[in-house]
């Protein structure tokens, strides 16, 4: 059963009302709270019993699949190791995310490492959003790992999001793409206060006529810190785009460090960086049609967050 405080944090992180409709694994403070499959999406504990695999069928089409994590319990630290199989022709969309609720002085934390096979000419959407709150004084950790293998033809869109309340992070993205091979990160990691967040991403075109967009916004309030890294290497005829945008807020810090390695004569790498603060022309003209200052910064900073990107 869901009590409430299970049914917010699910509507944070995964857009849930209640238990959805489709396919679904719900995972409650390193237990199994709920779980249900499809037709053509299973669910099943790996071997080891360390996390699940979920299998899509080939020629899958427009379905969904909610695998929410959610932490409540003082001084648990629950990992999980979740592998996802996309068969061929297949569409469907995964929607993942974790949320916790610190309630004493003790440590909470969650680590998902996700690995995805993207079989040939399938589409995936891997939607994935981390929150934390509560009273409670204890740090609230958040470590995600995402591993894909995008196979001929194979296209991934990864949403991936830290929307407040989480004081460590340390983010890993991998991809590895095959021939005609298509992938999208979008990277939104917001920090405040003295919160910590690291991106470590890593991404190799060997496909020919292979294509990344690696997308990374930023909003470091407080004394918060971020360092973003990103290595894209092109070992065929393939193009490759790294972009990471920060705003900087009080006294926050930012490091970005983009990387493009070309390893044949044919491929095409671009990056393109920015770091700064909210303009005052910005704050002025909102504040003179009435929003207060903390409106105006809010209204802008979500503005960036949600800014379209095309592909």
């Amino acid at each position: 059963m869901l009590d409430a405080l299970d049914k917010e944090l699910l509507k944070t992180v995964a857009d849930l009302e209640g238990l959805p409709k489709g396919a679904y694994n719900i995972r409650k403070n390193g237990k199994l709270l709920g779980r249900k499959i499809s037709a053509n999406i299973n669910i099943e504990t790996n071997a080891e019993g360390t996390g699940i695999i979920i299998s899509v069928a080939p020629n899958t089409q427009n379905e969904s699949v909610h695998i929410p994590v959610i932490l409540s319990e003082a001084g648990l630290h629950d990992v999980v190791y979740n592998s996802f199989i996309i068969g061929e022709n297949a569409d469907v969309t995964i929607i993942a995310g974790c949320g916790i609720h610190c309630g004493s002085d003790k440590k909470e934390g969650h680590e998902g490492i996700h690995d995805f096979t993207v079989h040939a000419n399938a589409r995936m959407t891997y939607i994935e959003k981390h929150y934390a709150f509560g009273k409670g004084k204890g740090q609230r950790t958040l470590n995600p790992t995402t591993k894909v293998l995008l196979k001929q033809n194979a296209y991934a869109e990864m949403i991936l999001e830290q929307i407040g309340g989480v004081d460590t992070a340390q983010r890993v993205n991998e991809a590895i793409l095959e021939d005609g091979a298509s992938l999208l990160i979008k990277e939104n990691v917001l920090t405040e206060d003295t919160q910590i967040a690291n991106s470590t991403n890593q991404i190799v075109l060997n496909g020919k006529d292979s294509s990344a967009n690696l997308i990374a916004r930023s909003v470091i309030k407080g004394d918060s810190k971020q360092d973003f890294i990103a290595s894209m290497e092109a070992n065929n005829k393939c193009y490759g785009h790294i972009e990471c945008d920060a705003i900087i807020l009080d006294n926050g810090t930012s490091d970005t460090v983009p990387s493009l390695k070309a390893r044949h004569p044919d491929a095409e790498l671009t990056h393109e960086a920015s770091i700064g603060k909210i303009a005052d022309d910005q704050l002025m003209k909102l504040m003179s049609l009435g929003l207060t200052y903390d409106e105006a910064v809010n209204h802008i900073i979500q503005g960036f967050l949600d800014r379209r990107v095309d592909v």
